[in-house]
């Protein structure tokens, strides 16, 4: 399977669909936070390998905490996905923050002091 193409964009999407179905539903750690979201899953082309971006609503504590639950449910996050997700291997998740969000409001907070404070070129 080819990175990038529409079976591997689909593999991705119902892989981060279930994850996060399972992580929502049926994980009990409580090192996990209730505000947990995966946003995005990206499998390997041999289908060996996934990796999972997750997102946690709160502080860089909660963040590592719940990437250590997640790290240590691991496999049962995995024995859920080859139950749910037809795949002829299930690949090894590995959980790895997102930091997508703090850098688009980083990115925000730059173009609104830009708007604020305008330079007169005159």
């Amino acid at each position: 399977m080819k990175k990038g193409s529409i079976k591997n964009t689909r593999m991705n999407a119902e892989v981060r669909k279930e994850i996060q179905s399972v992580v929502m539903n049926g994980l009990k750690d409580p090192r996990v936070s209730p505000m947990t979201s995966i946003t995005d899953a990206k499998v390997t082309p041999d289908l060996k390998y996934c990796t999972v971006y997750v997102s946690v609503l709160g502080g860089e504590q909660e963040l590592e905490e719940t990437l250590e639950g997640l790290r240590r449910a691991s496999g049962y996050l995995r024995s859920e996905l080859a139950r749910t997700v037809n795949l002829r291997i299930t690949p090894e998740l590995r959980f790895v923050p997102d930091r997508s969000l703090e850098y688009g409001a980083h990115i925000d907070s730059i173009l609104e002091e830009l708007n604020l404070n305008p330079e007169d070129d005159e």
